[in-house]
């Protein structure tokens, strides 16, 4: 009897150990990063920060009005304000390609918006917001209570003939808009505090999975060339211009923000 119960001991701790390993071994697929925040040389003057956290992006097809049923991505995220004042932030979110050159801007798409938040948020209590409806003034968190998170996503629609998206194993995620840090070079180029994210993807467009999409730390802190308008003007059709305003000390200069209303 005594053998019994030290064999099926043993057999019981040898599962503990296996299922364990398993879990340290194959974490969830859609963890949550948190990004520290970085000084860096080009840092003047008063800078502040917003605190960064973000789930590695996911694919969702959505009939989207106008354009039919579409395959997009999209990444949620989280800012929180530990700099001890209110701050708005102006976010831009910018997904590049390595492999397959291409530029993509986040865009404001209602239908899709509201299918992610099925998934993201089926209660409601995140309140998910976009890149426009974010722009609110966001009061700094408490000392000693529970951060105050404000929660966002930002969509990509691959609507290029090429499509490159849909192909593309290596991109990186820009995020301007989380920081005030503004500069300005000889040559009158104005660049913006930006928080560089990295990825990989082993599938393709055949296999279209959003578990295979990894992130590549570090997070990094950049001053990055600003990619959107920066001289007044009317908004290209079916795009709104949100008010993006650099700090005085580099005006004229006025970025304007498009998102697609549909």
């Amino acid at each position: 009897m005594r053998q019994k119960w030290i064999v099926e001991l043993s057999g019981f701790l040898a599962l503990l150990v296996a299922l364990s390993s398993s879990s340290a071994q194959a974490p969830g697929p859609f963890n949550e990063h948190e990004v520290k925040v970085q000084s860096n040389v080009q840092d003047k003057g008063d800078i502040w920060v917003f605190d960064f956290r973000f789930k590695d992006p996911r694919l969702i097809t959505v009939d989207i009005p106008g354009r039919g049923r579409k395959l997009c991505w999209y990444m949620w995220y989280q800012i929180i304000n530990n700099t001890g004042q209110s701050h708005t932030p102006t976010l831009d979110f910018e997904l590049v390609t390595v492999d397959k050159p291409g530029v993509y801007q986040d865009e404001v798409l209602p239908k899709v918006q509201e299918t992610i938040k099925k998934i993201e948020d089926p209660t409601g209590f995140l309140d998910i917001k976009n890149t426009v409806s974010i722009r609110q003034p966001l009061s700094p968190s408490k000392k000693d209570a529970v951060p105050h998170a404000v929660t966002g996503v930002a969509i990509w629609d691959d609507t290029t003939k090429e499509q490159n998206l849909r192909d593309t194993t290596r991109f990186s995620i820009f995020v301007a808009g989380l920081s005030n840090g503004w500069s300005v070079d000889d040559n009158g180029k104005v660049r913006r505090k930006t928080l560089q994210l990295n990825f990989r993807r082993l599938g393709d467009r055949f296999y279209q999975d959003a578990r295979e999409i990894r992130f590549v730390a570090p997070a990094e802190w950049v001053y990055r060339a600003v990619s959107f308008p920066m001289a007044p003007g009317q908004p290209a059709p079916g795009g709104k211009e949100t008010g993006l305003l650099p700090p005085p000390n580099i005006s004229p200069f006025v970025p304007l923000r498009k998102a697609s209303v549909k």
